[in-house]
C-alpha cells in the first residue's frame, strides 16, 4: 500500500529566502545611502526613493516577462500628475522626478527621444519639452534682436528709411553683402 506523500520544501529553502532577504536589506541600505549622500532629498521622499531602489535591485533576478509588467504597471500617469509635471519655472522629468528648463538635453543623455520619452510614460503627444517661462524668456530675446521678423526695405515706413544715413563710398556701388570694397592697394598685392 502506498502512503499520501504531501510535498514539503527543505528547511533549508527557508534559510535560504530569510537570508536573500536581510542581503537585500543590505545592499538596498548601501545603495540608499550612496544616493542620499550625493542629492539632496526631502524627508516627505525619502521611503519612495527607498521602494524604488527595493523595486529594482529585486527585479534583477526575476524574469523578464514580470519585470516589464511591473515597468507597465508603474508608468501609468494621472492627468494630474501630468498636469503637476509642468510647472512654470521647470518640467519635472518622470525619469528622476528632478526639474529642467528643457527636457531634450536630459532625454538624450539617457537615449530617448521627445516621442520616446511621451511614449513610454503615456503623455499626450502636445507634452511640452520646454518650461513655460523659459521658453517665453527665449521668445522675447529673439523678438528684441528682431529675429524672425521679414520686413524688406520697401516695407519699412518712408520716415524710418530717411531716419538711417547711408554710407558714403567712393564712386563704388556697396557690395551686396554690406562688405567693406577692396582698397586699390589690397588688389594689387593680391595680384
Amino acid at each position: 500500500m502506498r502512503s499520501a506523500c504531501v510535498y514539503a520544501p527543505p528547511k533549508w529553502r527557508k534559510e535560504v529566502e530569510v537570508s536573500d532577504t536581510i542581503e537585500l536589506q543590505k545592499i538596498v541600505g548601501q545603495v540608499a545611502a550612496a544616493y542620499f549622500s550625493n542629492s539632496h532629498v526631502s524627508p516627505a521622499e525619502i521611503p519612495t526613493v527607498i521602494g524604488q531602489i527595493a523595486s529594482s535591485l529585486g527585479a534583477v533576478g526575476a524574469p523578464a516577462g514580470q519585470a516589464e509588467a511591473e515597468s507597465a504597471e508603474e508608468t501609468k500617469l494621472t492627468p494630474a500628475q501630468i498636469r503637476r509635471s509642468i510647472r512654470p519655472e521647470a518640467l519635472i522629468s518622470f525619469e528622476d522626478s528632478k526639474p529642467y528648463k528643457t527636457l531634450r538635453r536630459h532625454l538624450a543623455v539617457r537615449g530617448l527621444s521627445p516621442d520616446d520619452y511621451r511614449a513610454k510614460w503615456g503623455l499626450p503627444k502636445d507634452y511640452p519639452m520646454v518650461a513655460p517661462s523659459y521658453s517665453e524668456a527665449r521668445s522675447a530675446m529673439a523678438k528684441a534682436l528682431g529675429l524672425g521678423s521679414r520686413v524688406s526695405a520697401q516695407a519699412q515706413p518712408a520716415g524710418a528709411a530717411a531716419a538711417a544715413p547711408k554710407r558714403q563710398t567712393k564712386g563704388r556701388s556697396p557690395s551686396p553683402r554690406g562688405r567693406k570694397p577692396r582698397s586699390a592697394t589690397a588688389a594689387a598685392a593680391s595680384e
